[in-house]
């Protein structure tokens, strides 16, 4: 029987995310990143899968009644288990450029937020499983983003990570390969969405899409409001009125008071987890400060926001889209942390 460190080159690890998907193969590094979306077409009753990831993802908000564009994550966690399999089963076979059928079953590490449940994790066994995994295991996510960042999580010296997901923000303090403290919060970057969406509709009377506010949120979004109006931006939408396609100008400072709320439970949680911090690890954080991780830690100022809010020194990590999934593979690879994987 092979060594539990001696890895076949198509064994991978997974950061199955609400918004992305990341896989890292042994010996490439990341070698898929695509949106968690899927494609549905039915005819005469029949349903299959019409197009995965990116693919899918351009197809959102603009297809016929035959056509479903859904993401089988919610949350962090899969809310529709066969199409999280077809989806998983779609990137392994991208990735290996062959059908999982004709490989030696391989060994596959999932991310898993450091709240879900034994159903969630079943469930995410399960998929990863028939898609064509021998040996599942699981590593938190927090665990995981902090080796992606390099913190020196086998020391005993006290760190603190937040990872700003899609579907979860997830806060933990980490020493000696453990959590000392985590926490999981159903806030991140859909519901940094949601609200520009919500806010675009009360005040212009303008319906948008999911993908103009993810536009929005990325090219003008800041967890601090400017001075004054700071920047503007043209969006088209559907008026709520008249029916009718419309233009209008939107500022940096409107859209930093409509996420206020969202940026808000990020900046509570990171709060909470500092007061339920064993003393000593406290002192250790004051001299390393928090770092930040996920697609939500490139929101505009938010490091200055949670600096401000906590006193504390915040940085964001080198490439921190793909920190989960860098730490999940360098964890699955390297001995030295063996201990932070959980077989499923």
């Amino acid at each position: 029987m092979r060594s539990f460190f001696k890895l076949q080159s198509h064994d991978i690890a997974i950061d199955l995310g609400t918004a992305n998907t990341l896989v890292y193969q042994r010996g490439r590094g990341i070698v898929l990143n695509e949106p968690s979306v899927v494609a549905l077409e039915t005819n005469d009753g029949v349903t299959k899968v019409r197009a995965v990831g990116s693919d899918a993802k351009l197809m959102m908000g603009k297809t016929p009644d035959n056509i479903k564009v859904i993401r089988p994550l919610k949350d962090g966690v899969i809310a529709d288990l066969d199409v999280a399999e077809q989806m998983i089963k779609h990137f392994i076979q991208k990735v290996h450029d062959k059908k999982t059928g004709l490989l030696r079953r391989f060994d596959i590490a999932v991310c898993i937020p450091s709240g879900s449940t034994n159903v969630q994790r079943r469930a995410l066994r399960d998929a990863a499983s028939n898609a064509g995994g021998s040996r599942i295991f699981f590593i938190e996510e927090p665990m995981a983003a902090a080796i992606g960042a390099g913190i020196p999580v086998a020391e005993p010296i006290g760190a603190m990570v937040v990872d700003i997901g899609g579907g979860t923000t997830e806060v933990a303090v980490l020493s000696l390969q453990g959590l000392a403290y985590s926490t999981s919060g159903r806030m991140g970057g859909d519901k940094i969405d949601d609200a520009i969406t919500s806010h675009i509709r009360r005040k212009h009377n303008l319906a948008i899409g999911e993908t103009t506010a993810e536009t929005i949120k990325h090219g003008m979004a800041s967890a601090v409001s400017p001075i004054d109006n700071g920047r503007t931006m043209h969006i088209k939408g559907r008026d709520l009125v008249k029916g009718m396609p419309r233009k209008i100008i939107i500022t940096e400072a409107e859209i930093a008071y409509a996420i206020a709320e969202p940026v808000g439970q990020i900046t509570d949680s990171v709060r909470n987890a500092l007061e339920n911090t064993a003393p000593e690890l406290a002192a250790d954080i004051v001299d390393q400060g928090i770092v930040l991780t996920g697609g939500g830690a490139l929101l505009g100022r938010i490091d200055n926001h949670i600096a401000e809010e906590t006193g504390l020194a915040v940085t964001i990590a080198d490439d921190p889209l793909t920190c989960v999934a860098n730490g999940a593979g360098q964890a699955f690879e390297d001995p030295l942390y063996r201990n932070v994987l959980i077989p499923a």
